[in-house]
């Protein structure tokens, strides 16, 4: 459990560092891509500003002395002074006319978003003119350089960007494809992870009962062999034929017992493997199944009442095999029922399929439970019985018989009422020349 919490804790804390990680790559991308678009949109103003200084000037006589300030002074620029010298003549430039220039150079720079050109005041950024009808959002906005329109910078122009997210995400496309391909991939590798991690903590569970009920039953029949070979070895029963070949037998029904549960998982091992190859041949179902129920009979603590009705009278199968699969259905009805056991074991064929059923008026079966009660170490469904009269147990009977049908190419299903009946169809393939 420690364990499981640590990989929790490391897992969490992973996806914390890989989205963080993310969440600042795509901020500074998003930062950069910003910050070009800021230096775009002031080169294009001043271009626009410049463009209009040169139509401007075209009417303006060639004689006419304008004042450029020659070299750049105090940082100021020549279209600063280009400007104010053309406003102390009483020309004014149109904002309008530069919004439409700059909206020109925009779209050829494949900057897409609204945008206007106002006249600012540098110190409190405050606005003082707009070209259009449009307010500034309070985030998302991108604002160029502000370019002074007069010598002592108390004015200037600014083109202001009012949605410029499309450009953005553009810009950032392969970036925010990758990046989600990327989320999409941890996200599915962690809950990849997760389940393996739940899978494997179900099937450690699963061992750890099982192993607990494996032991605790065990433990029953070998303390009556242990009490039974001690009451022996007393000599106590020496001169008692009869009581002592009665003690005997019961040493050698736990010992049967035993070794038939020890056997019966080694087989599922090897089924599970492929390593176990069925020895089939063609098997007469009367004497088989008369067997299984006179073994049943005899040493069943309920009353139980077989009847048959075997339209086919042979089956191809393994008859070891076969008939250890039977018995479990039989042991399960009988486990798995009320007070008095009626059992029905029938058999006919189809065009393919030699059809054995095993039909029970037990406990019967949810129908949430019928499909797992064939998967190994599976209990839901006898525990739930047992708290109905039922017994408990490993969970390997419906199990074995499902790896023997399957190493048989044949198929199982059960139909089943819960509380009404139970009835298990064994399909097994005819065999070729028969067919």
């Amino acid at each position: 459990m420690k364990s499981k919490k640590h990989i929790q804790w490391i897992t969490v804390l992973g996806l914390i560092v890989i989205f963080a990680l993310q969440v600042i790559w795509l901020h500074n991308t998003y930062m950069l891509i910003k910050n070009d678009i800021y230096k775009e949109s002031s080169i294009i103003l001043d271009k626009a500003i410049y463009e209009e200084l040169n139509y401007i000037t075209k009417d303006i006589s060639r004689e006419t002395v304008i004042e450029t300030g020659g070299a750049i002074k105090d940082s100021i620029s020549t279209t600063t002074y280009l400007y104010s010298s053309l406003a102390k003549m009483g020309f004014k430039c149109s904002i309008l006319r530069i919004d439409s220039l700059a909206g020109a150079y925009l779209k050829s720079g494949n900057i897409d978003s609204d945008f206007f050109i106002c006249t600012v005041n540098p110190k409190d950024q405050s606005i003082i003119k707009k070209s259009k009808a449009l307010s500034v959002p309070l985030w998302g906005a991108i604002k160029s350089q502000i370019t002074p329109t007069n010598l002592d910078r108390s004015e200037g122009l600014q083109l202001i960007l009012v949605s410029p997210y499309n450009t953005v995400i553009e810009r950032m496309g392969l970036l925010i494809i990758a990046t989600a391909l990327l989320s999409f991939f941890v996200i599915g590798c962690i809950t990849y992870q997760i389940k393996i991690i739940n899978h494997q903590n179900k099937v450690a569970k699963i061992r750890e009962d099982f192993s607990y009920a494996m032991v605790h039953d065990m433990k029953t029949p070998l303390s009556t062999i242990m009490s039974t070979l001690d009451f022996l070895h007393s000599g106590r029963l020496d001169n008692k034929a009869e009581m002592k070949e009665k003690y005997f037998s019961i040493a050698r029904s736990e010992a049967d017992h035993l070794l038939a549960l020890t056997n019966k998982v080694l087989t599922l091992s090897k089924l599970e493997n492929h390593k176990l190859s069925m020895s089939k041949k063609e098997v007469l179902l009367a004497p088989m199944i008369e067997k299984l129920i006179d073994n049943f009979t005899a040493k069943s603590s309920k009353p139980v009442h077989f009847t048959t009705d075997l339209k086919a009278e042979t089956v191809y199968a393994d008859e070891e095999y076969l008939a250890e699969a039977i018995s479990n259905l039989i042991d399960n009805a009988i486990k798995y029922s009320k007070e008095s056991v009626e059992i029905k074991i029938s058999s006919l064929n189809d065009n393919s399929h030699t059809i054995i059923k095993v039909f029970d008026n037990g406990l019967g079966i949810a129908e949430k439970d019928r499909r797992s009660i064939f998967e190994k170490f599976e209990r839901a469904a006898a525990a739930k019985r047992s708290r109905n009269g039922g017994a408990t147990g490993f969970g390997l009977g419906l199990n074995f018989v499902h790896q023997v049908v399957s190493a048989h190419d044949g198929n199982i299903f059960v139909n089943s009422i819960e509380g009404e009946h139970s009835e298990f169809n064994i399909y097994l393939p005819l065999i070729l020349e028969n067919l």
